[in-house]
């Protein structure tokens, strides 16, 4: 009789133990989990932040680059003119010399000179309204790159604003979350902490402890046998998903949890 009575007090032990694991282990995901929450809540904005970054410094890149362009084509456009002045200049010489030939041979050559002087001039005013088209066109694209740098600029500032905002107010809470984790953790057991943590690195959510919802897994949503639900109402072992292997618990467990909280 008193041995019974003593192997009844020895697997009470195990419950109770086993059940304030759980409970521990249940602590230590919430707390977790809400680092987590606000780890994502900021880590988007970083991200915006950078991207915002990048697209301007590519736009600055471009306009820099437009407005090259735009020297090399007020550059072109003077040279050309200078070629029709330099060109006239010679027509006009050519147009005098013609008055003083001695031979039609000689005013043939000069013609021709005239000639070719006079479709440089042509080529040059092509070329010179080839640049103004491109130029205007380029000036188009650099207006329209100015204001959606402007934009941006001032997205930036804003994402910056709410990012630095955003930490200001969640600094304190996860250094306090964080602490809260590391007294938690020293009530688990070593074996156990190294499975809760391997299981949330590998957990896609970073879920390593869920409840049963209806009669399934909250963690991959398989369905738990009978048995295995059984077992887990029971608090004598800690039982995990056989499909995603996340330590499973009970209502009561999150219960016991929350009138701790």
């Amino acid at each position: 009789m008193e041995e019974n009575k003593l192997r009844n007090e020895a697997e009470e032990q195990v419950e109770i133990t086993v059940e304030r694991k759980l409970v521990e282990l249940y602590t230590l995901q919430q707390i977790d989990s809400k680092i987590d929450k606000i780890r994502i809540i900021r880590g988007e904005l970083p991200l915006e932040v950078q991207d915002l970054e990048d697209e301007i410094a590519g736009m600055e890149t471009r306009i820099a680059k437009y407005n090259e362009e735009l020297e090399k084509f007020v550059k072109d456009i003077a040279a050309y003119k200078n070629k029709i002045k330099e060109s006239t200049a010679l027509i006009k010489k050519y147009e005098e010399q013609q008055n003083n030939v001695r031979n039609n041979r000689e005013y043939e050559s000069l013609t021709k000179e005239i000639e070719y002087q006079s479709l440089d001039i042509q080529l040059s005013e092509k070329r010179i309204n080839e640049c103004n088209k491109k130029s205007e066109m380029l000036r188009i694209s650099l207006n329209e790159t100015n204001a959606r740098l402007e934009e941006r600029k001032s997205d930036l500032e804003l994402k910056k604003s709410e990012l630095s905002s955003i930490v200001e107010e969640t600094e304190k809470e996860e250094q306090e979350l964080m602490e809260r984790s590391q007294e938690s953790e020293k009530l688990i057991e070593e074996r156990l902490l190294t499975a809760y943590k391997r299981i949330r690195k590998n957990a896609r959510n970073g879920l390593a402890v869920v409840k049963i919802e209806r009669d399934a897994c909250g963690g991959c949503y398989n369905k738990i046998p009978p048995q295995h639900q059984l077992d887990i109402r029971m608090h004598k072992k800690i039982i995990v998903c056989e499909y995603c292997g996340r330590i499973l618990i009970d209502q009561d467990i999150a219960d016991m949890y929350h009138n701790e909280n």
